[in-house]
């Protein structure tokens, strides 16, 4: 273990300087949702960009139709090439009345950090980073060519990078790909992740009349958005938990879980209830399965009292969430269909499917990456390394995938009870330097 020993050393004698850069990267309000915060988008990409090239990186700016896409890569060794992916936007803090400190001044409290985006994704891709100036501090030079795509619009669906992919492909080319923006196992249990779920968004709105209507004036005469809304909603499932949609599982695997690992549910999330198709267990549900889900309901009056108003519209998000071979675009496109058909005749039907869908992914759990970085979190957290696959989704995965030609693993140091996009998001230390110490063995063992 004189490697990691190295490594730990170097932690250590770098920890102040460390938490010093980690807040700084913190305290940019990159949030690539709300355009009010372009300007800070365009800061945190520079002083990224700046850190990278202070640490020995070739590191630049590459414009985008979004956010600008911070590049770096050292090419010295020869041979095989790992590209890092991650990503420095992060999701709105709203609400901000929920927050105990302020989520954009990192503030400790009981071991850990509190800020927006302490784990997903600046925690864990700084981490990466880090590594790799270590090792080049250390060694002198990096054991594999190394490259680093770190995009701005990982949490608004990546638009600009998946524009931009035709364009890069030559620069992103890789043998690997590596991407530290998922979960270990449990709070002493290392874990890689190996593949994804699909995802498919769209809003549906019903409009009843031209304006709001008194409800002693027109209730019982005219049909109630906000009833008609319930009532189609409420057909998407039958009894068991299965989606009514037609074709929506057509080209559905009955996969098994035989190669990978079940974390159990989370107690610290307080769920009361539990859904899902009736007769799968809960790693199906989680994993294996597709969901459709009911993300935002609104429609009329929701403030203090009571208004008496019959809504002119009413309107509903919902997220698909697909398994391998299911076709974002197709899954739309048929509860669209099932939408409209299926709504209170005369009601006016408006379906818009979102930009940004993406397909599932799998990666092979034998590839020399996902050996490389299981032995390396195994070394570090002393205990075996599982093997996930994960319920949500980075869509612009696999079209990293396809671009790069590389094989992919999935990494990473996030709990389910970090409260990732939720008030109060946190990280720690500890899961920081275990995050540097993986990504730093597991280039060694490439």
């Amino acid at each position: 273990m004189e490697s990691l020993a190295q490594f730990r050393h170097w932690f250590d004698s770098h920890r102040e300087r460390i938490k010093q850069d980690y807040f700084q990267f913190l305290r940019y309000r990159s949030v690539s949702a709300d355009p009010a915060y372009k300007e800070e988008m365009h800061a945190c990409a520079k002083w990224l960009k700046e850190y990278l090239s202070q640490g020995g990186f070739h590191a630049e700016t590459i414009p985008t139709p979004g956010y600008p896409l911070v590049y770096a890569e050292d090419l010295s060794a020869g041979g095989k090439t790992l590209l890092i992916y991650g990503h420095y936007d992060v999701q709105p803090v709203d609400p901000v009345e929920l927050w105990k400190s302020d989520p954009f001044e990192p503030t400790e409290r009981d071991g850990q950090v509190y800020a927006r985006g302490a784990v997903d994704d600046k925690g864990q891709i700084f981490y990466a980073v880090l590594a790799a100036i270590a090792t080049k501090q250390i060694r002198g030079k990096l054991p594999i060519n190394l490259k680093f795509c770190i995009e701005g619009e990982e949490e608004s669906s990546s638009v600009g990078l998946s524009k931009a992919l035709d364009g890069l492909r030559k620069k992103l080319k890789a043998d690997y790909l590596l991407v530290p923006d998922f979960d270990q196992f449990d709070r002493t249990t290392p874990a890689i992740s190996l593949g994804c779920r699909g995802l498919v968004g769209l809003e549906v709105t019903l409009r009843g009349s031209k304006r709001d209507l008194h409800s002693g004036m027109y209730g019982g005469v005219a049909y109630n958005p906000n009833r008609a809304l319930v009532e189609l909603l409420a057909q998407l499932w039958d009894e068991k938990g299965r989606v009514q949609v037609s074709g929506f599982y057509d080209e559905v695997v009955d996969a098994k879980a035989e190669n990978f690992d079940a974390s159990s549910a989370s107690e610290e999330e307080g769920i009361l209830a539990f859904g899902g198709e009736k007769g799968r267990s809960l790693h199906e549900t989680k994993c294996l399965r597709p969901t459709l889900e009911l993300n935002g309901i609104c429609g009329g009056y929701a403030g203090a009292g009571i208004k008496t108003v019959i809504p002119s519209q009413a309107m509903a998000k919902i997220t698909c969430r697909l398994v391998p071979n299911q076709d974002p675009e197709k899954i739309g496109r048929e509860i669209g269909a099932f939408l409209k058909k299926r709504a209170t005749p005369g009601m006016e039907v408006t379906v818009q499917i979102h930009p940004g869908g993406a397909r599932a992914f799998r990666s092979d759990p034998s590839s020399k990456l996902a050996r490389a970085i299981s032995t390396a979190a195994e070394e570090v957290c002393g205990k075996p390394c599982k093997r996930l696959l994960c319920g949500g989704s980075i869509p612009i995965v696999p079209e990293l995938i396809a671009a790069s030609g590389a094989e992919m693993v999935g990494m990473g140091y996030g709990l389910a009870g970090d409260e990732i996009h939720a008030p109060n998001e946190h990280f720690d230390m500890q899961r920081l330097e275990k995050g540097f110490l993986t990504v730093a063995r597991g280039m060694e063992l490439l």
